[in-house]
């Protein structure tokens, strides 16, 4: 079988192309190098710099390769900041992808594993289920529910298989730390490295569930590659909801060995426009159908992580120009404050 990760060179893509190689021989890869590192492509996985907004470009790679397997994790993950970036939310979240499933139809894709997100979900009560319907709440989550609802068309229409992961505030090693908009344990680790504070939007009460990569990994590959599931929907990620409070006490304690100096306090702002309070997911549907236990208790997965932080050093937190520059702009991201 052919397979095709978009995504490959980033946080998650790389941990699963590690995991697919080591099922398949024929794994594919491309990836824009936007925010993933070259260094954690697989030796032994076919891989093509390439930027999936570019439309011919991608139909001929498509027509080239035909792979018969897709997993879509190619991305602009930035829930929060696509309140002010809609056009490059929708040009690398809902347009690359259509740029990519048209071909891949048009050249005998057999199953589709499309990477979505529980912003779907948007501000309803947790834990969510597969069950409830959308209502997302950013743009970002509207480009991953208009994901999702193409595929299931074009499925209808033309034939082919596939399953929606909608996974949620996965962290660890490989993650981007130079991320300002998004992945709050890399942002705080990353601050840490860089011998400053973090910053906290809200009170610190908004609850996550928080998923260690290597536990996120293998339902995705199970999945993806077995014929048993199709058509199907799942929420992947931890059951264990803690506040960003919590979050942050057990980093600092981690970081500093237990005796965390004053000035590492955090720092509260004000919320980020439409931020949700409260998101995790209820994973029955996993536990039963994939067989599914995340196992890697929060302290445990931060502790290893952490660990990985310190052999990178501090990293530079890399901006990008706002479509949309006013007042409501987190001060953070305005000016540049992370």
């Amino acid at each position: 079988m052919k397979i095709l990760v978009t995504g490959a060179a980033g946080f998650i893509g790389s941990h699963l192309v590690d995991a697919l190689i080591a099922n398949h021989d024929e794994v594919y890869g491309v990836d824009n190098l936007s925010g993933g590192q070259e260094t954690y492509i697989h030796k032994e996985c076919r891989f093509t710099n390439l930027d999936l907004r570019n439309k011919d470009a991608v139909a001929t790679y498509i027509q080239q390769v035909k792979p018969e397997i897709l997993f879509h994790l190619a991305a602009d993950a930035t829930e929060g900041r696509s309140q002010f970036t809609p056009l490059s939310s929708s040009e690398n979240n809902y347009l690359a992808y259509l740029y990519t499933l048209v071909p891949c139809v048009k050249h005998g894709i057999q199953k589709v594993i499309l990477f979505s997100s529980i912003s779907v979900y948007g501000a309803q009560t947790p834990p969510f289920s597969e069950k409830m319907e959308k209502r997302p709440e950013d743009v970002y989550g509207v480009m991953k529910s208009s994901m999702e609802d193409v595929t299931r068309i074009l499925s209808t229409v033309h034939g082919f298989s596939y399953v929606i992961i909608r996974p949620y505030n996965v962290y660890g090693p490989r993650q981007n730390m130079s991320d300002p908009y998004r992945n709050v344990v890399a942002i705080f680790l990353n601050r840490l490295s860089q011998g400053k504070p973090y910053y906290i939007y809200g009170d610190g009460a908004q609850k996550r569930a928080f998923t260690y990569i290597y536990d996120l990994i293998p339902p995705v590959v199970k999945a993806g590659l077995s014929d048993e599931y199709k058509q199907e929907v799942f929420n992947i990620g931890s059951d264990k909801p803690h506040t960003l409070n919590e979050l942050s006490l057990l980093i600092l304690s981690s970081w500093f060995d237990g005796d965390v100096p004053k000035e590492f306090e955090p720092v509260y702002v004000p919320f980020r426009p439409r931020e949700i309070v409260s998101a995790y997911c209820d994973i029955t549907k996993a536990r039963m159908m994939l067989g599914y236990r995340p196992s890697t208790s929060l302290t445990d997965g931060i502790r290893e992580t952490i660990a990985w932080v310190k052999t990178q050093g501090p990293k530079l937190f890399s901006y990008i120009p706002l479509e949309l520059e006013n007042d409501l702009v987190p001060e953070t991201w305005k000016h540049h404050l992370i």
